[in-house]
């Protein structure tokens, strides 16, 4: 499929709305069969398929994490074709717990929508803690 829109600014415009927690914008970035991979064992991990399962995960996400859970970049966006290598970190707290780690948010990009993503952390372990089994 052509390219309609350059892979990083996708990426980039999609970053900037999850760092403001603008998730309007977030979930309309995702293609309608969008494939998330989402890393660990913890309540969250596992591939997601839709867009709607995917938004349903960030909104449970968000309620978990008392609505701190927060993602941002800390290096530009790197692009090898229509993939985008996102360095990130990545914070929530909770009662009783918190995560701050950084990772790599990998995003497959087709026109101007995230087709598939896959989520790195370093710490998968202290990831699943802070997210329980559910």
């Amino acid at each position: 499929m052509a390219q309609s829109t350059d892979p990083l600014a996708v990426a980039t415009k999609y970053f900037d709305a999850l760092s403001a927690k603008d998730f309007g914008t977030v979930a309309g970035m995702f293609a309608d069969d969008i494939v998330w991979h989402q890393p660990g064992g913890n309540q969250f991990s596992g591939v997601h398929h839709g867009s709607a399962a995917v938004g349903e995960m960030i909104g449970a996400m968000m309620a978990v994490s008392e609505g701190t859970f927060a993602l941002s970049l800390t290096a530009p966006p790197m692009l090898n074709g229509s993939v985008v290598a996102a360095p990130v970190h990545f914070t929530g707290q909770r009662e009783g717990a918190t995560m701050s780690q950084h990772g790599l948010d990998l995003l497959r990009i087709e026109g101007d929508r995230i087709a598939e993503a896959w989520l790195f952390s370093p710490d998968p372990e202290a990831e699943d803690a802070f997210w329980g089994k559910g």
